[in-house]
């Protein structure tokens, strides 16, 4: 069965971008389908979606996940309701051609309509249908003649003048009752005017086909809302009366009363909320009963996750998973809905059956089991009785499994430690002290110059690789990161993802991903080692890597994608606790603010949890020094101050960075993670999409500019950005309310990189003025206050050929280019000599608004171009005063100094350095076309108390 739907999109004038769309079936998953066609309102998408159904959601989006607004729906489906109309930047669909019919509608003189009714009470007493056309006023017609379905009524009408659809009612003929509320309409006949349509008891829909019905009434929902409430539904209205059981039996539970949940038509209603006498024990299955209707089981609904499922159900335990020792494992998982729980045990990786060990009703919803003897390197699953079947799933807290991620394993996690393994990390004072140097385990080291050694490229033990060479000698991999001097590597992730994006077992075939869809939280992924199979392999890999990092004097951030999962119906989470580690729209349907078809509910305690243990998991046993959070915005303020909790206990120099975008998930906007809350979330970091923008123009948009590369009008936005988007006075100000709030950046891996940004935007300029723009962009993100953020290969202008989400698009378009990096040499070291520039003078480092409010002024610039003067020796700098100008203009300008006096440049827009490159003795300074300049001026008396 199909569902067919039509959607017309108007794209804005001139808009040449590459659209389609994301489709996806009420509660259901996503996935890609494209424009089919156009038409003269736009685009045109005549799409069959498998399955029948009445409402189906979609995005207008690009392949880099850009959109054109948010979720919309096609609602009413059965009603005929199958085709839409969207306009760019309008958020509305329209069900009918927004800017005037221009489409060729048939039209008829002659209409003819059969209509075929059931009633499931089989009392066809006094009903009838009133029926109209747009061309004619209503009358009766009358449900005369007797089928094998129920009965029929047939319309017949002539001279209509051209009539385009038929609008009926099922009613009693004195008005008395309808079947259903609401008008209803035909709007196909075939080309003499004729159709044919069947109608049910209590159901809005038309079909065109009786197949479609099912006319045996039946029990069509049961759920359990509360620990004593149930809510229950059938296809075909009841009899029911007020404070009267209307005869539903549950099998195990006692009923207290029932309640008319939904429209009482008549004495019927196929809706009522069900109280128990006494709480549901949710771990039982019960069945529901009812005369007439038959048998059903009784599902989980709105329980989960309530108030009192959390009061009875949270388990603060930190034994959560396997804990090993040599003489016995324990087993702990929660699942409370779950009738009955086993532990499975397989030999081998690919083993289809198990030994299957019962586990044992524990404390608040969890379940044990215990093995004896040392069980190092057993493979093992859960599985879970839920209702009347039977789920397995990989234990969520597992921390090492086999290829694929498909079985969990015991391990002793101390024989995975390397040789060095310390708990020494490179020194580390302030948060807003970090340059951050975002990469991809693969893409550092694939390039087959990287003079890595070929087994271990695009591996943990790649980045490891100290002492490489690339092309004309330059220093390639960790050896190329630790020369730029940034302080934190930040790896795209980096745990175990799902084996749609990369197989493990397939590993001698090309794949590539970036990895956003999570399987298993606590694991490394196996594409990263040498040995996927193995399963102690790719921790011990990950750990030397981390411990390479650290020798070098350099941290490691890991991203972190708690907010989704690949598929929320496949994940383990959902196969364990159905309904819980997801959220969900009042309707019943997943919430979608992702994007991706889910979103995970860290509301909920045990999600929260989850969260919680992770991180402090990866910052324990792995020493990691940073998490960024994919989609922050997802999350609850309530989740994330406790994740900054429990990394401050244990070293407060762990930085937490996320997206903290505003995102359409279900969850009230004043507890969303996003940078609209950030002052209820101190010492977490949100990326600054301001200055992002405001350097080169916004990301959804290929062709717009910004402040580096021709837009007019950018300069408080610039301020915004360089003050830390603190709220400095009341114009300059974005959401910090302290610079370690702010993450600093004009590139990541979403997105074009800023090189192709410059390519459209600039097509006209030469590469060398293209080369300007790009060292203004970067400039400015480190001369300005807050985190600063560096995307792999900014600093040799890397290119992704034009490619704005190169998630899975291989190794030749992803990994960096080390025959580039020779060619770009300048322009490293002018990257590398801002690094130097930042890293000395503390001023670019502020640590609260107060400082920067003091010790930063704004100096009269001409038209795009911004000055400002750091005074005061601030933040404990050398430098009496540094001043620092930014000219996006294509002449030079001159700024006017706050002081006449000698004055050290260090920064010149061609060159950078911590020692300066020339001397300037007056109070004025002349910066060339799409330059910056830094200069820093001291004081005989501090150069007196520095000498001595």
């Amino acid at each position: 069965m199909t569902t067919k739907i039509k959607i017309h999109y108007q794209p804005k004038a001139g808009d040449t971008k590459d659209w389609n769309l994301w489709v996806w079936p009420d509660g259901m998953s996503g996935k890609v389908m494209n424009f089919t066609g156009t038409d003269s309102f736009g685009k045109v998408a005549d799409l069959t979606v498998d399955g029948d159904w009445n409402k189906i959601g979609f995005i207008v989006r690009t392949d880099s996940w850009e959109k054109d607004g948010g979720d919309r729906f096609i609602d009413n489906i059965w009603n005929g309701q199958n085709e839409v109309w969207v306009k760019a930047g309008d958020d509305k669909v329209y069900t009918s051609p927004p800017d005037g019919e221009y489409r060729d509608i048939p039209t008829y003189n002659h209409l003819e309509v059969k209509f075929n009714y059931y009633r499931y009470d089989l009392n066809y007493n006094n009903w009838d249908l009133w029926v109209w056309t747009d061309k004619s006023d209503g009358q009766p017609v009358k449900l005369d003649k007797t089928t094998s379905f129920g009965k029929q009524g047939t319309l017949v009408l002539d001279n209509l003048n051209g009539a385009t659809k038929v609008g009926f009612i099922v009613r009693k003929d004195d008005w008395s009752a309808k079947d259903t509320e609401g008008d209803r309409f035909i709007t196909k006949f075939t080309a003499d005017g004729k159709a044919e349509v069947w109608l049910a008891q209590g159901q809005k829909r038309i079909y065109d086909n009786p197949a479609k019905i099912d006319r045996s009434p039946r029990i069509t929902k049961a759920a359990i809302d509360e620990l004593n409430k149930i809510t229950f539904e059938t296809n075909f209205p009841f009899a029911f009366e007020e404070g009267k059981n209307p005869g539903i039996v549950i099998n195990g539970a006692e009923i207290d009363k029932v309640e008319a949940a939904g429209t009482v038509t008549d004495g019927l209603t196929n809706k009522v909320v069900i109280y128990t006498k006494d709480e549901l024990d949710l771990s039982k299955t019960y069945t529901i009963s009812k005369e007439g209707f038959g048998q059903a089981t009784v599902q989980m609904g709105k329980v989960i996750g309530s108030k009192s499922f959390e009061d009875r159900f949270y388990y603060d335990g930190k034994d959560l998973g396997n804990t090993y020792t040599k003489e016995k494992t324990n087993f702990r998982l929660w699942a409370p809905t779950a009738s009955e729980a086993k532990l499975v045990t397989y030999d081998k990786w690919n083993s289809q059956t198990g030994t299957e060990i019962p586990m044992t009703r524990s404390e608040k919803g969890t379940w044990t089991a215990e093995l004896s003897g040392d069980k190092k390197g057993l493979l093992y699953t859960y599985k879970v009785k839920i209702g009347d079947s039977w789920n397995e799933a990989v234990d969520p807290y597992v921390r090492a499994t086999s290829v694929n991620g498909d079985k969990g394993a015991v391990v002793d996690l101390a024989t995975t430690n390397p040789k060095n393994w310390s708990t020494k990390k490179p020194s580390f004072k302030n948060r807003e002290d970090a340059i951050i140097y975002e990469t991809h385990i693969r893409d550092l080291t694939i390039d087959p110059k990287s003079g890595v050694s070929s087994a271990h490229r695009g591996k943990f033990l790649g980045v490891a690789e100290t002492g490489t060479r690339g092309p004309n000698g330059v220093k390639t991999g960790l050896d190329h990161i630790k020369d730029l001097g940034v302080t934190h590597v930040q790896f795209i992730p980096m745990y175990d993802y799902n084996t749609a994006s990369v197989d493990e077992t397939k590993l001698d075939q090309p794949q590539y991903n970036w990895g956003y869809d999570p399987k298993n939280y606590n694991v490394p992924e196996g594409s990263y080692s040498t040995d996927p199979y193995t399963p102690t392999v790719r921790i011990n890999e990950m750990k030397q890597m981390i411990q390479t990092l650290h020798d070098n004097n350099l941290r490691v951030v890991m991203d972190v994608v708690y907010n989704h999962m690949f598929s929320a119906q496949e994940s383990n989470f959902n196969k364990l606790v159905p309904g819980y580690y997801f959220r969900y729209n009042e309707d019943g349907t997943l919430s979608n603010g992702t994007g991706v078809g889910n979103d995970t509910a860290s509301e909920h305690k045990m999600m929260r949890k989850f969260i919680v243990d992770s991180v402090i998991y990866w910052a324990k046993e792995y020493h990691i020094d940073g998490f960024r959070f994919d989609l922050m915005g997802i999350h609850d303020v309530d989740t994330m101050n406790p994740v900054r909790k429990a990394l401050d206990n244990i070293d407060p120099s762990i930085i937490t960075i996320g997206e903290g975008w505003d995102l359409g998930t279900a969850l009230d906007p004043a507890l969303k993670a996003n940078q609209k809350n950030a002052a209820k979330m101190p010492g977490i970091a949100h990326f600054n999409d301001d200055i992002r923008d405001g350097l080169k123009g916004s990301v959804f948009d290929g062709n717009d500019k910004g402040f580096v590369n021709g837009k007019t009008g950018m300069e408080l936005r610039i301020k915004k950005g360089v003050v830390g988007g603190i709220n400095y006075n009341d114009q300059i100000m974005t959401f910090s309310q302290d610079p370690e709030q702010t993450v600093t950046y004009v590139e990541a891996h979403d997105n074009l990189t800023l090189w192709d940004k410059l390519a459209i935007t600039n097509k006209s300029d030469t590469e060398e003025v293209r080369k300007q723009m790009h060292k203004l962009a970067t400039s400015i993100v480190l001369t300005s206050q807050g985190l600063s953020f560096i995307h792999a290969g900014q600093e040799f202008m890397r290119t992704k050929g034009g490619n704005e989400n190169s998630y899975n698009a291989g190794d030749a378009v992803n990994m960096l280019d080390w025959t580039r990096r020779s060619q770009f040499n300048a322009e490293v070291e002018y990257f590398k000599g801002l690094v130097k520039v930042r890293k000395s003078h503390p001023a670019f480092r502020m640590t609260n608004a107060d400082d920067i409010r003091q010790h930063l002024k704004f100096i009269d610039a001409p038209a795009n171009s911004v000055a400002y003067v750091l005074d005061g020796n601030a933040n404990g700098d050398k430098a009496e005063k540094i001043v620092v100008a930014y000219n996006a203009n294509r002449t030079p300008v001159e700024i006017q100094l706050p002081r006449k006096g000698k004055w050290d440049i260090l920064v010149n827009g061609v060159k950078a350095s911590d020692e300066a490159l020339d001397k300037l003795n007056g109070d004025k300074v002349k910066v060339p076309a799409l330059s910056t300049f830094v200069l820093t001026f001291h004081d005989k008396k501090a150069e007196k108390e520095d000498q001595d």
